[in-house]
This record gives structure tokens, sequence and C-alpha cells, in this order.
């Protein structure tokens, strides 16, 4: 396992998958170990894989300073992590709340970008809301299936502000396109991959500027993919059409019966799309 002495001298490690021009991977969660990414349904067949244990998470040191957590300060992480690999240029895919750390890093090192791929993006750096209507749609998209009464039932509860402590494990299913036993391993796997102290950083005070962030990405000249899963409540199919939006070269994909895991509900579909972008 290679590690490398980020700004701080935390030591950080990250995982290479594949073979290939490199393809730096930032995991959500936030602050994940990045192990849930697999290797992203076989993209390592394509590109080389470098995933990135963020401070705190995964394979890496715990920072002295919990407010390096922060977003906006895992900037430099990443940018010593190019350094590390010799990179003059970077091509980055990024999952969920990991998103928020990409276009944050394209904000301060534009010319540092090749190619952005956005995962399933969050939207809490580009100040984009998600309205809890468009949620409760895309949730009775699911309501075939069989454990949709009670995950709907438990998802109402939060929507409600009436959820209890068994009202989050019940909306798993909600969160992958199959609930099969696949995706019950996967979140079973999840439980204790995340760090809370960091996770809790993360979105801190000043860790977002989402006016700045929006500036910077109008003048991004990088190939941006936007891929969203078609019955993902977290990124919706419509306000990630508005995420798309503020660059000037993006692509948005709908993966058909995906969720907020679509390397796992239909890895051929997955590898196809992000693949030929990354080409």
């Amino acid at each position: 396992m290679p590690t490398f002495s980020t700004y701080d001298e935390t030591k950080l490690a990250y995982h290479v998958f594949g073979e290939g021009p490199p393809l730096i991977c930032l995991p959500g969660g936030p602050m994940q170990a990045s192990a849930y990414l697999g290797e992203l349904g076989g993209l390592s067949a394509h590109r080389q894989l470098i995933m990135l244990d963020l401070r705190g998470t995964g394979e890496s040191a715990a920072a002295a300073d919990t407010a390096s957590y922060r977003c906006d300060r895992l900037v430099d992480d990443v940018e010593a992590l190019r350094e590390h690999l010799g990179l003059d240029r970077v091509d980055l895919l990024a999952h969920s709340a990991g998103t928020n750390l990409a276009v944050r890093y394209a904000e301060r090192h534009p010319e540092r970008v090749g190619r952005l791929a956005l995962i399933t993006p969050s939207v809490a750096a580009l100040g984009i809301v998600v309205a809890g209507e468009v949620r409760r749609e895309t949730a009775l998209l699911r309501r075939e299936e069989p454990w949709f009464p009670e995950a709907f039932a438990a998802l109402e509860a939060i929507f409600g502000g009436k959820a209890t402590a068994d009202s989050w494990p019940a909306v798993a299913p909600f969160w992958y396109g199959r609930w099969d036993e696949a995706a019950r391993a996967h979140k079973a796997a999840e439980e204790g991959q995340k760090n809370g102290e960091a996770a809790a950083a993360f979105g801190g005070e000043g860790a977002f500027d989402p006016q700045a962030t929006r500036a910077a990405l109008a003048r991004l000249g990088s190939p941006v993919l936007l891929l969203a899963g078609e019955v993902d409540l977290n990124s919706p199919p419509g306000p990630m059409a508005e995420v798309a939006e503020l660059f000037p070269h993006a692509e948005l994909v709908v993966q058909p019966g995906a969720g907020h895991f679509p390397w796992l509900d239909d890895a051929d579909r997955f590898v196809a799309a992000t693949g030929a972008f990354l080409s």
C-alpha cells in the first residue's frame, strides 16, 4: 500500500488498481474509506485507479488538527497527491460527497484538471437545493418493490422531522437500484468505514463558498461528466441537470435503474459510460 506525506506531514495512503493512465478517485461519505468504491465495477480494466483514503479514513493517518478535515482544506491533500505522483494534470473521479472536494479542487487548480467525472454528486459546494418533493417523487418510482411500504414510511418520518433510530436503516434500499444480497453486503461493509468526527468537520463553517465555486466552474475548460442514477434520492436527475449547466463543457448521463452506487447496479453500463468519457 503506497503512502505519501502531505503538506502538514500527515501520512496518507492510496490504493492502486489496474494499469493505464492514472485516475485519482475521491470517495464520498463524507470522510469514508475508499474501500467501498471497490474497482468501480471494473473501470480498472480501462484506467489505473488511484483510490485516495482521505486523512483520518482507511489506511491514512488521523489529522492532528481536526479542522483540516474541512472540505476546502482537503484540497491541499489532493494537490499533494498530484505532486507525489509526478503528474502535470490529473483526471479526477469523485463520488457523492467527494464531488464537493473535486469541484473545490477544480476551482483552485483549474490548470491541473484534465477530465472531471462526478458520480451521483453532492450539491453542497454548489449551493443547489434538492427539494424534499423531488426526493419523494423519485422514491415513488420504487413503489412496486416488496420492501417499499416499510422504507417509504420511514422516509416520510424523516421528511416530517419524526425520524427514530430505526428510520435511517429502514430507508437503505432506496440507495441501491437493486436491494439484493450484494447491496445488503455493501451497505453492511460501509458501516465501519466512516470517520464520524471527520465527517462532522467536512462541511463546517468556511468549507463551502458556492458563489465563488460557481464563478470558477463557469470558466473551467475541462470536460465534465455528470453521472446520475435514475432512482437516486441523493442526486436525482433533475437537480443534476442544474449542476451540468454550471460548466461550459459538461455531459449529463442518467443511468437507468441506478441508485447512488451505479457501478453496483449495472457495472457494464457504468463502465461503458464512464470509460468512454475518460478515454
